[in-house]
């Protein structure tokens, strides 16, 4: 789940724990942008990957036209570019708040570095 079921917006993680250890790890995280997707579209990227990028053979296994299959990747595309646009709006108001003073430098670099994957 990475939606509000109350409002429909982007749900936020606070705490992650390892259930083997007990450790657990309070803060803010994000979703990746994949994450993200809705399940049609996780299962249309998941497929994607695993025919190895073959649309003839993706469309044939999901049972699709060639340009239905087509029509739906543009999809996934666009949504893919939108929450890279919001991700985007994010780190923007990120870098704002530290340079206002608002949000430690380091505090701001680890939400940027997560927000790009790269934690």
């Amino acid at each position: 789940m990475t939606r509000c079921m109350i409002c429909g917006k982007d749900l936020e993680i606070e705490l992650l724990r390892c259930p083997s250890c007990k450790s657990a790890f309070r803060g803010r995280f994000f979703f990746s942008r994949l994450a993200r997707l809705g399940k049609e579209e996780q299962t249309l990227a998941e497929a994607l990957i695993l025919h190895g990028g073959n649309l003839k053979e993706m469309a044939h296994t999901l049972q699709m036209s060639y340009p239905t299959l087509k029509k739906r990747l543009n999809e996934l595309a666009a949504s893919l570019e939108e929450k890279r646009s919001q991700d985007q709006a994010r780190i923007d108001a990120i870098l704002d708040a530290m340079e206002r003073g608002e949000m430690p430098t380091e505090e701001g670099i680890k939400l940027i570095r997560e927000i790009n994957g790269e934690l």
